[in-house]
């Protein structure tokens, strides 16, 4: 990936890499998406905990208005800091709060130099929006979502069926990947209007040339569905759950 030199130029953000404002500590679990085309980890997605584990939840409930800026840099540039420890091979995917991000090409800084620093290829990682925040602006997330793709990151939308519906997003700047909330996926071959849905979403992708993720896998059948209308990426407790600081063992259905 090529970045501007002056993007790595402390003097743009000083603040970031070392989380001023934020007064508690976090760390990671990893669950990853599998490709069951080449049975094989497509990615490893970067899940939040407390120090010691402590449920996403309560880490997230301390970040406010105030903080939100700095913790969105320090989760960045702490699962690039744990992936390179772990030796993870496959792609990273990190959340990211777009009302954190004032201008992508600035607040990506951190990103860049962890990578370089840790030796993580920056053409694996990916950027997931989820919709679980509210937007500000519209035209900001698509802003930012445009200038990753553009400095070569690929971008993920979370939770989609869930929250904010971002058809809008889909349209105007198709990500490259789309991860269909669990609330879409359970029990989706037991139910014919979620069936009809996703059926309706698959194809729109196909034509966008947008990559789906079938997010919150819990049974054989769920999965069964879903690969055979050609879903590839699956991420769910049936494969593996999140493990905190490790890469966990997966379970590949045939």
């Amino acid at each position: 990936m090529s970045v501007p030199q002056e993007l790595f130029d402390e003097s743009h953000c000083e603040l970031c890499a070392c989380g001023a404002g934020l007064d508690f500590s976090i760390s990671f679990a990893f669950q990853p998406i599998i490709d069951v085309q080449t049975r094989t980890v497509f990615a490893y997605e970067a899940l939040v905990r407390g120090e010691q584990g402590e449920p996403a939840g309560e880490v997230l409930g301390r970040v406010h208005s105030a903080n939100r800026y700095a913790f969105d840099q320090v989760c960045r540039v702490r699962a690039v800091k744990l992936a390179s420890r772990l030796g993870m091979t496959a792609r990273l995917s990190i959340n990211f709060l777009p009302n954190a991000v004032y201008r992508a090409e600035y607040c990506i800084r951190t990103t860049l130099a962890a990578a370089q620093h840790y030796d993580f290829d920056t053409s694996r990682i990916i950027f997931e929006v989820t919709e679980g925040e509210a937007l500000t602006s519209k035209e900001h997330l698509l802003s930012i979502l445009a200038s990753y793709q553009q400095m070569g990151f690929s971008v993920a939308l979370d939770d989609f069926g869930a929250g904010y519906n971002r058809f809008d997003v889909l349209m105007d700047t198709p990500p490259n990947l789309l991860k269909l909330d669990m609330m879409l996926i359970r029990d989706i071959d037991q139910r014919p209007r979620s069936q009809a849905v996703v059926d309706g979403l698959l194809l729109t992708c196909r034509r966008l040339g947008v990559q789906v993720v079938a997010e919150g896998i819990e049974s054989e059948a769920e999965y069964d569905w879903l690969r055979e209308r050609g879903v590839r990426l699956f991420q769910g407790y049936l494969f593996a759950r999140p493990a905190f600081e490790q890469l966990p063992e997966v379970y590949i259905p045939r």
